[in-house]
C-alpha cells in the first residue's frame, strides 16, 4: 500500500527563514517557466516548449543565480517544473474533452506553498529514530530541522513535501511498501447513507449527528471576512494590518478544516472497527454542488428568470460543509489498512425504493418520499425514516455485489 504521513515542522526563526526563502525561489521559477511557455508560443510560431527542454536548462540557470537558485536541490527544482507540466497536460486534456481550460495561471508568493523532493536522500533526508518524537528531516539550503513525530513511519519513505499552512511548516512523507494491519473479523455488514441533517444513516437506524462546522462558525468567519474587505483589494504594498486580518480569516478556515478532518478520521476508524463490509452510495458531490444553469426570459431579451440559485446555494453549502467526499476517501484508505472492504453502490433511487430488507416490496416512486425525513410506500405502506430507508437500500445492493462474486 501507499500511505502518507504528515508531521508539525519545528524550525528555529533562521530556518523557518530559510524555508521562506525556498518557496519563493521556487515560486519564481515556476513563474520563469510558465513565462517562457507563452512568450514560446507566441512569439516563435506557436512553438510548445516541454519539460525536457525546461529541464535541460537548469544548470545554466543555477550557474547564472547561485544565491537563489543554485542553493536548492536540483531534483526539487525539476519536480517543480513537472508541476507546471502536469498543469499544462491537464489544460490540453480539458480542452479535448470540452470542459473549461483554465490555462495555468502564474503563482503569487503567498499561494505556492509547496516544495516536493522526489526521492529520500536527494537534496532531503527522513532522519528517523525509533520511540524518539524529536526526529528531524535534513533539507538542502536549510539543515537539520525538528519533527514532530507523533506517530511510526512505516514504510519505505518514497517522496518528502515540505508545506506551509499558514505560519506553520509541515512535512509530507509519502511511503511505499506500508503492511496491511488486519483487524478482526465481526462478522458484520452495514450499509450508510450520506445526508445534511444527519451527518449518515447506517442500516441499523443510528444517525451520526452533523457538526457543521462551517456554520457554527459562520458568524466569527463573516466579521472577520468583513473586516478584510475594509482594506483596499490592489495595493502596491500591503499594510500591517491588512496581513494580520488576512491571517485571521486563514486561521478561521485552518481550524474549520482541522476539526472537520479529525472528525472525519475518527468516524470512519469507528466503522471500520465494527464491520467487515460497508456500502456506501457512489456519490458525484461535484455534479451535486453545481450552480443551477441561468433561465432566459424569452419574453424579455437579456432579463432571467427565477431558477432557484439562492435556495441551491444553501444546500451547496451544507453539501460541501459535511465534506462527503472526503469523508469516503479516508473510509477506503481505513478499510484497505485493516483488511475490510468497501463498496460504493448505484445511488439511484435508494431514498425512493420501498426497502426489500426490511420486508418492502421494492417499489420505486418519488411519491415514496413524502417529506425529508419520512418515508411511506404507496403500494405496500410501509413508513419508515427515509434516511434508514436509503441505508437498507444500500446495504441491499451492496449484498448483492457480495453475492455475484461468491
Amino acid at each position: 500500500m501507499i500511505r502518507a504521513h504528515k508531521f508539525l515542522l519545528r524550525p528555529t526563526v533562521r530556518q523557518g527563514a530559510a524555508l521562506g526563502a525556498m518557496l519563493r525561489d521556487h515560486c519564481t521559477l515556476y513563474n520563469a517557466a510558465l513565462q517562457e511557455r507563452r512568450d514560446a508560443y507566441r512569439h516563435v510560431s506557436k512553438t510548445s516548449v516541454r519539460y525536457g527542454d525546461q529541464s535541460a536548462q537548469l544548470k545554466e540557470i543555477r550557474a547564472f543565480d547561485p544565491e537563489r537558485q543554485g542553493r536548492w536541490s536540483f531534483s526539487s527544482q525539476q519536480a517543480t517544473l513537472r508541476r507546471l507540466d502536469k498543469a499544462f497536460q491537464a489544460f490540453f486534456r480539458r480542452i479535448k474533452a470540452g470542459q473549461a481550460p483554465g490555462y495555468p495561471r502564474f503563482k503569487g508568493v503567498g499561494h505556492f506553498d509547496t516544495v516536493t523532493f522526489p526521492k529520500d536522500g536527494d537534496g532531503c533526508r527522513w532522519d528517523s529514530t525509533p520511540n524518539d518524537r524529536q526526529t528531524c528531516v535534513r533539507l538542502q539550503g536549510v539543515g537539520h530541522v525538528r519533527v514532530h513525530q507523533h506517530r511510526p513511519v512505516r514504510g519505505r519513505v518514497k517522496t518528502i513535501s515540505v508545506k506551509r499552512e499558514g505560519r506553520r511548516w509541515y512535512v509530507v512523507l509519502a511511503c511505499d511498501d506500508v503492511p496491511v494491519e488486519p483487524l478482526p473479523a465481526t462478522g458484520s455488514i452495514v450499509g450508510i447513507d450520506m445526508g445534511t441533517v444527519h451527518f449518515f444513516t447506517d442500516s441499523k437506524g443510528v444517525h451520526v449527528e452533523n457538526p457543521r462546522f462551517l456554520e457554527t462558525t459562520a458568524e466569527k468567519l463573516a466579521a472577520a471576512q468583513q473586516h478584510l474587505a475594509t482594506f483596499p483589494r490592489r495595493t502596491r504594498q500591503r499594510t500591517k494590518k491588512h496581513r494580520a486580518a488576512a491571517r485571521k480569516v486563514a486561521k478561521i478556515h485552518a481550524r474549520i478544516r482541522r476539526q472537520r478532518l479529525d472528525h472525519h478520521h475518527k468516524t470512519a476508524l469507528a466503522l471500520v472497527r465494527d464491520h467487515d463490509v460497508i456500502g456506501h452510495e457512489k456519490l458525484n458531490t461535484a455534479g451535486m454542488t453545481k450552480a443551477p444553469a441561468p433561465k432566459p426570459d424569452t419574453d424579455h431579451p437579456g432579463a432571467f428568470l427565477p431558477n432557484g440559485a439562492a435556495a441551491k446555494a444553501g444546500l451547496n453549502r451544507s453539501i460541501l460543509d459535511a465534506g462527503w467526499g472526503l469523508f469516503l476517501g479516508i473510509l477506503a484508505q481505513k478499510a484497505e489498512s485493516a483488511a475490510r472492504r468497501v463498496i460504493p453502490v448505484n445511488a439511484r433511487n435508494t431514498s425512493r425504493t420501498c426497502p426489500p430488507e426490511a420486508g418492502g416490496c421494492g417499489h420505486v416512486a418519488k411519491e415514496n418520499r413524502v417529506t425529508q425525513a419520512k418515508f411511506e410506500c404507496t403500494a405496500c405502506g410501509f413508513v419508515g425514516n427515509a434516511d434508514h430507508v436509503g441505508a437498507l437500500n444500500v446495504l441491499h445492493r451492496a449484498g448483492l455485489v457480495l453475492c455475484a462474486e461468491a
